[in-house]
């Protein structure tokens, strides 16, 4: 018996470069979906767009900025109020303590960034007006702005998709599949869902080790409805890259799975996409997943268990069956 051999084409309009290991570095795709490069060649400021940057950093991070900046301002207008001399501000009580009087111009900036003006300390003379003015304004576009980029937060489509840590190789009509599980963890809809999933992984051609992407047949592509979870399935039998190659085969293929996710939302009435990773360390051979959904206590409704998205147990793989060659 011999192993049946079948060439598959490989598919070059990933994105992604197919040379050799020489120029990769690490992972293609990040957990998250986010991209593993590094850009440069450029400054800073010309290959970072700061839009799209605080409209996708997380929650924590964006408010941090936010409120580094409205700190920042107000340390700066207080040090030119200083530099200007506290006197100029009426209701302001002069002392001899430095400290004393850079707090009381720093409450003052605060008032009049965010135009609250209480009244209590006003600018008097030219110069302080118009530093009182220029904070004004700047803090007019400031607040502007920021509500732009809240808006646009709360706003911009999302599929908000958890996937499952692993991947898994289960047993499955007989044979062995590659399987990775999905659901929504908000309470939005997705409806017309379809999965995409391409392998990257290496291989020996012309004595070079370069890297190769295979479309991977699904055994369903496209669902009406994500309304619990949905198992995505790749059989591997001949018509699959990894058919025949065992577990360490695999591991020195160093392959990742690469998985879009694409569907429209019926609350945004957008189409909205995701996409994932996995790597050979985030491969489970032998296993199958735990149902993730039961029946209430009055049988009234379905409970979906998000904590269980990754759960699984060990199942006994089936032997790889060997197929004889036509001469």
């Amino acid at each position: 018996m011999a192993i049946r051999k079948r060439k598959f084409e490989a598919i070059t309009n990933t994105g992604f470069s197919t040379n050799n290991t020489r120029t990769e570095g690490g992972r293609l795709t990040n957990k998250d979906g986010s991209i593993n490069l590094r850009k440069v060649g450029m400054p800073f400021w010309e290959r970072i767009s700061m839009y799209h940057s605080l409209l996708r950093m997380s929650r924590a991070k964006f408010l941090l900025i936010v409120f580094s900046f409205y700190t920042t301002m107000n340390i700066i207008f207080a040090t030119i109020y200083m530099m200007v001399g506290v006197q100029h501000l009426q209701g302001i009580i002069p002392g001899n303590d430095l400290m004393t009087n850079f707090q009381q111009a720093f409450f003052f900036s605060s008032q009049t960034l965010t135009t609250v003006g209480y009244g209590h300390i006003s600018p008097v003379g030219l110069a302080t007006n118009i530093v009182a003015s220029l904070e004004s304004f700047m803090g007019i576009l400031s607040f502007a702005l920021v509500t732009g980029l809240l808006y646009g937060r709360f706003t911009r489509p999302r599929a908000y998709l958890l996937f499952s840590e692993n991947v898994i190789v289960a047993p499955h009509k007989g044979k062995r599949a590659l399987m990775a599980r999905l659901a929504t963890f908000k309470n939005n809809h997705l409806t017309d869902v379809e999965a995409q999933v391409t392998i990257a992984m290496h291989v020996e051609e012309n004595s070079q080790r370069v890297r190769r992407f295979y479309a991977l047949p699904l055994e369903i592509s496209k669902i009406n409805s994500l309304a619990i979870n949905w198992t995505i399935v790749h059989l591997i039998d001949e018509e699959s890259p990894l058919y025949m190659m065992s577990e360490e085969e695999i591991g020195k293929a160093e392959v990742e799975l690469l998985y879009f996710i694409k569907a429209f939302d019926d609350h945004f009435s957008n189409i909205v996409q995701q996409r994932t990773s996995y790597t050979f360390k985030e491969m489970v051979f032998g296993a199958k997943y735990i149902p993730m959904f039961h029946r209430s206590e009055d049988n009234s409704t379905t409970i979906l268990d998000l904590s269980k998205i990754s759960d699984h147990e060990r199942a006994e793989l089936p032997e790889m069956v060997i197929s004889s060659v036509n001469a």
